[in-house]
């Protein structure tokens, strides 16, 4: 089993002390920090943009993991690697991946490919070789509260199956309805970058929500 990552989600943080939630996970454990960045078009919401990450990179030396659903990602893929984003990350469902994938890379940063609930993972095999994440969506995009879709770990088993059997370095990661009660699961499908917002930031104390994440992830080997 790879090293088990996880990336809280800012999504559900409270703006008002972003710095110091951004602190307390960092020093409690998290390695990643997640950015739903969302446009009203490719899904309802709208989030935030590059700004917040420029704000927020000299203030941390976590991964930052920029979520783009968005239509259109190839056009925002300079400004967000400017802002400090370390993995910007894109929905093969918006667009043709390998431009976007090439302008990722282009920029020195590492290219994730997202897919929906209802992608199938055989539709991220053509843009593997180049890809150094891919992140499965265990709920639909662009709605915090949602439960976890069961089937979505079929999918996350299938895809880590398919990473060991081809020899590749690719990270899994997944987002979505997931909480202290079913992690276990989310990593036993073959996730290793456990995506987690409510369930951090949506309780009063977010560092000991880290560390009960990260209590969890210790019982598992590392590789």
């Amino acid at each position: 089993m790879r090293r088990l990552k996880l990336a809280p989600s800012i999504l559900d943080a409270d703006f008002t002390r972003l710095g110091q939630q951004i602190n307390d996970i960092e020093c409690n454990g998290a390695e990643y920090l997640h950015a739903d960045v969302m446009d009203g078009h490719f899904v309802p919401n709208i989030s935030f943009g590059s700004p917040i990450i420029t704000s927020l990179r000299p203030i941390t030396n976590l991964m930052i993991d920029v979520h783009l659903m968005v239509e259109n990602p190839k056009q925002y893929v300079s400004d967000f690697a400017s802002a400090g984003a370390d993995i910007i990350n894109f929905h093969l469902e918006a667009c043709e991946p390998g431009p976007v994938i090439k302008a990722i890379k282009a920029e020195g940063k590492k290219a994730g490919l997202t897919i929906k609930p209802a992608t199938s993972v055989d539709e991220v095999y053509p843009f593997i070789d180049d890809l150094d994440l891919i992140l499965v969506m265990s709920v639909e995009p662009g709605f915090g509260g949602q439960k976890l879709i069961p089937d979505c770990l079929r999918k996350a088993h299938v895809l880590a199956d398919y990473i060991e059997k081809n020899g590749l370095e690719t990270e899994i990661e997944m987002d979505g309805g997931i909480g202290l009660s079913n992690v276990r699961e989310v990593i036993q499908s073959g996730v290793n970058v456990v995506v987690a917002g409510s369930a951090i930031f949506g309780i009063a104390d977010s560092k000991a929500a880290v560390c009960a994440f990260m209590d969890i992830f210790k019982t598992y080997g590392i590789k």
